[in-house]
């Protein structure tokens, strides 16, 4: 068997992956820098190379290409410590077989290498013959794992046609996923149109996506050319298509069937040469059961379905993205980026922020504009967002967690139970002789904010959602002082 060759500047990382490979007995020759690489290749070849993307004597993506060009079938995998789009998508462009972050679990690894073996045996390169490009800046910011795997499914459908569905929360940056699509597909040199289908009222939607005649309705005196025509050889994306109503889904599941649509009022048929790429926040399955969304229109959207973590699934990604609103605002503004200080980054680490990405733009605009200092300070926050933090209720990491009235909430990582629990023990343990009701209007409280968020606003929605009655809900938000 022939070798893995291992590149990379640091030696600490070579020494891991020796260790780990000499324990599967799999032979292996360690290099510092590409450019060894390069004159060793010129005399024998590698069973797998995994390579660091950036090194001071050398770039892993040009040495990728050039394995590329010589050795087409031999199976790269990359690694990198800045674990971003654009390092990602270059990746998969310049045909590596994988993407690895630093640091990475050693056993998922050498099950990599395993893998990326197995493959080098078979000489089935799953790489592309093109040319990694790379670009100044990157369109999504996001360190956290779910936000990896986000990027190697946007790096492997860099050359793909195909239909995809975004799913996420509302403000969790789903436009920003569809147009990283568009850049890095076969499309990127047409147009990129989008549309949401809740923003437009329904009575002009249709005659917004698919364009109409003159004199088709009182008022349409010229000709208009819909989003589906404009975004010809280019990309559509349909922003929360779940709000899309029932008969213009019709309409477009015949664009995704054959191909082609009618303007309103016209009578020829127009070709479409368009990707679309659609987003949701709500779930369509359910809506589907409900009679409100066409199964078969879901089918043809769900080829590929891709979903944006909400900010609280990725809080480690906060500082750094706050980072860079505060330099996006301070360009905007004309004037110098402010500085947060490391407790305003801590404090915004731990905000729940139901609003996402959206809502924490917002708040380094507020800052930029409203703190009268270069340094933010905690101080500067406002009341309202601090609140968000103290007010919510204690998850517990374990047994020996202690209660904590002002810890965050780490949703999906914590027993939420059995911190509401071990709040009413220490409630009672205080005294408080009103736990019951207490605890009953915080867990109803938010409960009911999560549903009206969900629906927008929308209280009979949410009811039926909750599977309560209308009168119900519109009591209890009364009971609560719940404006939505």
């Amino acid at each position: 068997m022939k070798p893995v060759w291992i590149v990379d500047d640091d030696q600490s990382i070579r020494w891991v992956l020796e260790k780990a490979l000499a324990r599967e007995n799999v032979p292996f020759k360690s290099f510092s820098n590409p450019n060894d690489v390069l004159n060793a290749l010129e005399k024998e070849a590698p069973q797998v190379l995994i390579s660091d993307i950036r090194m001071p004597r050398g770039n892993g993506l040009d040495l990728l290409q050039h394995v590329k060009v010589t050795h087409p079938h031999l199976p790269v995998i990359i690694m990198t410590a800045y674990s971003d789009l654009d390092s990602a998508v270059s990746s998969f462009q310049g045909g590596a077989f994988e993407y690895l972050t630093k640091p990475f679990d050693v056993e998922k690894a050498v099950e990599l290498i395993h893998r990326a073996v197995e493959q080098g045996v078979r000489g089935d390169a799953s790489a592309k013959e093109v040319a990694g490009w790379r670009q100044d800046s990157t369109e999504i910011i996001g360190q956290a794992p779910a936000m990896q795997e986000l990027f190697r499914a946007i790096g492997r459908l860099a050359q793909s046609h195909a239909t995809v569905l975004i799913t996420g929360e509302s403000g969790s940056g789903k436009e920003l996923v569809a147009q990283a699509l568009h850049r890095h597909s076969p499309r990127a040199k047409g147009p990129f149109v989008s549309l949401s289908t809740s923003a437009v009222p329904k009575d002009l939607l249709e005659s917004e996506l698919f364009g109409h005649e003159r004199g088709a309705f009182p008022g349409a005196q010229t000709l208009r050319r819909g989003r589906l025509e404009q975004s010809d050889g280019g990309t559509l994306f349909l922003g929360e298509i779940g709000d899309l109503p029932f008969d213009l889904q019709t309409r477009l599941l015949r664009v995704l069937t054959d191909g082609h649509f009618y303007r309103l009022g016209g009578q020829d048929p127009i070709k479409a040469n368009v990707r679309i790429i659609a987003s949701t926040h709500q779930n369509l399955e359910q809506r589907v059961a409900a009679g409100l969304f066409r199964e078969d229109l879901m089918h043809r959207l769900n080829v590929i379905r891709l979903r944006m973590p909400a900010l609280r699934e990725r809080s480690e990604d906060i500082p750094a993205l706050a980072k860079h609103f505060m330099m996006i605002c301070a360009k905007s503004l004309g004037v110098e980026p402010k500085k947060l200080s490391d407790e305003v980054l801590k404090e915004m680490t731990a905000m729940p922020f139901p609003g996402n990405v959206r809502q924490l733009e917002n708040l380094c605009h507020w800052l930029t504009v409203m703190t009268p200092a270069n340094v933010v300070g905690v101080g500067d926050l406002p009341a309202d967002i601090v609140s968000q933090v103290s007010e919510q209720p204690i998850l517990v990491q374990g047994e020996s967690t202690p209660v904590n009235n002002s810890a965050p909430v780490k949703t999906g990582t914590a027993d939420w139970e059995s911190g509401l629990s071990r709040l009413a023990v220490k409630m009672l343990q205080d005294g408080d002789t009103a736990v019951f009701d207490a605890l009953s209007s915080r867990f109803e409280k938010a409960v009911l904010q999560a549903a009206l968020e969900v629906t927008r606003g929308r209280r009979v929605e949410a009811a039926q959602r909750l599977g309560i009655g209308r009168n119900t809900i519109t009591r209890k938000l009364q009971e609560l002082g719940i404006d939505d």
